[in-house]
């Protein structure tokens, strides 16, 4: 099958960009994290959100209750086997996040150059003058002349439903601030962001154990999202809070990267973490915004080398309200797939290095654009086919050489397995790599040097005992790889043979064939390399299919 992505060196023809694109099972390599809640909780809703592209089901614990989650999820599970989609489920801790609490739930009026007060004490009804927040220390942690932001969805501090703070002075517990801008604040609850000011409360909080201790072990969380990330301890902390409860032992954490201290610490957080999770919101507040942009190439790439999944996060806001996105986060997007090629010598707060940037994030989260958005189908849609567009102008010879190089030799066994497949796959373009696997290890760092082909990741179940019981893993295995790019999982029937030795069709490569031919990946006379363990050894062997 011959490749249709282009070098990025080529020339884009200009009528190819006119040509409509085609419908493919596999939307796009890159994934989509969207965010349910009010607007996107309905079957029908998440339904169509799951087959316009959505892989991933983040769970939002900075509001709302356990019930009301715990019915979108029934109604997740429900959309799940009507449209035999998997899907894999994020949880999303509210963390350290202080918060202005309006009781009365009507929406608050602050005209600029007038002052409000922040007091921690939350009996008091919020006011256009005085508004209670959630952290008694907020009087010792800021001076005159900081700035704070409030808002929901996080925030310029010019547009009218967020409001930009000054620090006037410190009265005893409270802080009276200057308004700069007017704005109205509706609904219960508003985010608080004081610029670059440490906030003394843990990473982990009682509220976020107790959601993780009943929700999360009754739906067998994949992928914990912890917020505010500062330190590597906060990762090792939320790793032994999970080893303890059951089966999540096995959930992955993706260190969510919100303000200068994570950015300060991020080197030793990413060799913690799972996976990383960049929200620019928060980090556009504590960075300066023409700094935010070189965080994020420096950070994606080092979680290429390291073949960690990288999610980027407010890309389309505008599609909240309106049903397209503007052009600029239309690029964004694009931009946040490919992410180029950069030349630059780059001294951040964690090194100093050289270094073509030409690296990719794994997966888009959408948060208020599918939580609150009045159109949460269309913009997951309209994010995957920008995805699609981007990644057929990727250079992917370039960024397999960059990838081969930063890993060095001598390369790992598996790691040379992993990219003898790539390589075998781009030679003879292949339509498809199938791997199977047990861990999903050997599929990630497959996926690590981004093949322009989908790699359907089969993963093989193992019986295991916990003395009282036996239960077969894989089923936490195949949904975490919903999330890095390129992965497509499919759970293994364990009865079945890798191959036939005796003429069967039934072994899993025969269903791996079949389920790639019935998306349409996989059509007669392409070629498919496979890659396998036989026995003690690994094996990277090439398909080439008849009628």
């Amino acid at each position: 099958m011959n490749s249709n992505h282009l070098l990025l060196e080529e020339p884009i023809r200009m009528a190819s960009i006119l040509e409509p694109s085609k419908p493919s099972f596999f939307p796009a390599m890159t994934k989509i994290v969207g965010t349910l809640g009010p607007k996107s909780r309905s079957v029908d809703i998440i339904s169509d959100c799951l087959k316009a592209g959505m892989s991933v089901a983040r769970f939002d614990f900075s509001w709302g209750d356990i019930e009301f989650h715990q019915e979108t999820l029934e109604n997740l599970k429900t959309a799940v086997k009507s449209t035999r989609k998997l899907c894999a489920i994020m949880l999303d801790t509210g963390g350290p996040e202080l918060q202005v609490v309006n009781k009365t739930e009507h929406p608050i009026s602050l005209e600029a150059d007038t002052k409000v007060i922040l007091t921690p004490d939350q009996d008091k009804p919020a006011t256009s003058n005085l508004l209670p927040i959630n952290y008694h220390g907020l009087s010792k942690a800021v001076k005159k002349g900081d700035t704070i932001f409030i808002g929901q969805y996080l925030f310029t501090g010019n547009e009218t439903t967020s409001v930009w703070l000054e620090v006037d002075e410190v009265c005893s517990e409270d802080v009276v601030c200057l308004i700069k801008n007017s704005a109205t604040l509706s609904g219960t609850l508003y985010t608080l962001h004081v610029s670059q000011i440490r906030i003394d409360m843990p990473t982990l909080t009682d509220k976020d154990k107790e959601v993780i201790s009943t929700w999360g072990i009754r739906n067998n969380i994949d992928i914990l999202s912890l917020s505010y990330t500062r330190h590597a301890e906060d990762i090792r902390h939320a790793r032994s809070f999970l080893s303890k409860l059951g089966e999540l032992n096995q959930t992955q954490i993706f260190a969510k990267i919100e303000n200068i201290e994570g950015l300060t610490h991020f080197d030793e957080i990413l060799q913690e973490a799972d996976g990383i999770i960049f929200s620019r919101g928060n980090l556009g507040i504590d960075l300066p915004p023409e700094k935010v942009f070189l965080f994020q190439k420096a950070a994606l790439y080092k979680c290429n080398m390291m073949g960690k999944p990288a999610v980027v996060t407010r890309v389309v806001d505008s599609m909240t309200d309106n049903l397209r996105p503007t052009r600029a986060e239309a690029t964004d997007v694009a931009n946040a797939v490919l992410d180029g090629e950069v030349l630059l010598t780059y001294t951040t707060l964690f090194s100093s290095f050289f270094v073509t940037f030409v690296s990719r994030s794994d997966a888009i989260l959408l948060g208020a654009e599918t939580l609150r958005g009045l159109y949460p189908v269309e913009t997951v849609s309209t994010v995957g086919k920008i995805c699609a567009e981007a990644e057929k102008v990727f250079n992917q010879d370039l960024y397999f050489k960059k990838t081969v190089k930063n890993v060095g030799e001598p390369m790992s066994h598996l790691e040379s397995i992993a990219s003898s497949a790539v390589r075998a796959a781009i030679k003879v373009k292949a339509s498809a790599i199938i791997c199977f696997t047990s861990s999903g290890r050997a599929a990630r760092l497959i996926a690590k040097y981004r093949p322009t082909m989908p790699v359907i990741s089969v993963v093989i179940p193992r019986l295991k005992t916990n003395q009282l019981r036996w239960t077969f893993s894989g089923a936490f295995e195949a949904r975490q790889s919903l999330i890095v790019r390129g992965l497509f999982p499919m759970l293994a029937d364990p009865r079945h043979p890798a191959e036939s030795k005796s003429g069967s069709n039934e072994s899993v490569l025969k269903v791996a064939l079949d389920h790639g031919k019935a998306s349409g990946v996989i059509k007669p006379h392409d070629r498919v390399v496979v890659c396998q363990k036989l026995g003690d050894a690994s094996v990277v062997k090439i398909l080439e299919l008849e009628d």
